[in-house]
């Protein structure tokens, strides 16, 4: 792997000096393949990180936030699909549903096509305290976008969108989409 300081990209925003290697033509290498492993892992942990005391105010987990995360983005979102979006047990997601319940912050009613889904919506509270932790989030992935410029952003996009399996890749294009 190249020394940081041969091939790196340096770029300074904000006080922030990059001393991130290139990827090199061998970007396939293990050495390199680690290294972005690694970013994924730090990165992740301090993305979340930056959300954690939010959360700890209002005696939340992160398990909560992703729920109402996916809620806000699709509300009427049903917990079959909330479940499978999340990847946690039905046991694990009813507790998280029901705290959020008790907390008046989700609002369950039956589904408009099948009464027998349970269709989930955030109430007043659940939307204030999602955008605001939403916000935590934006503005750390908006200094990280801006740090890396537009061509990064797209190639981070498309490395991510490759790691997720093929048949979950139109389930994530439709988080954007209207929902009634």
């Amino acid at each position: 792997m190249s020394a940081p300081g041969a091939t790196g990209v340096a770029m300074a925003h904000e006080n922030f000096i990059s001393q991130v290697p290139a990827a090199s033509a061998l970007f396939l290498r293990e050495a390199e393949v680690r290294r972005g492993i690694e970013y994924l892992f730090f990165a992740h942990g301090a993305l979340w990180r930056a959300i954690d005391a939010r959360l700890a105010e209002k005696a939340l987990g992160r398990a909560h936030y992703r729920a109402l995360y996916f809620i806000a983005r699709q509300p009427g979102l049903t917990i079959t699909d909330l479940l499978t979006l999340l990847g946690i047990t039905k046991q694990s997601l009813g507790r998280v549903v029901k705290e959020l319940e008790a907390r008046d912050l989700v609002a369950t009613r039956p589904g408009g096509r099948d009464r027998r889904q349970k269709e989930l919506r955030l109430t007043d509270a659940g939307r204030a305290l999602e955008a605001s932790i939403f916000t935590l989030l934006r503005d750390a992935m908006s200094r990280a976008y801006t740090h890396a410029g537009q061509a990064a952003v797209t190639g981070f996009w498309q490395v991510s969108e490759a790691l997720i399996p093929a048949r979950d890749r139109a389930r994530v294009a439709a988080l954007g989409e209207e929902r009634g």
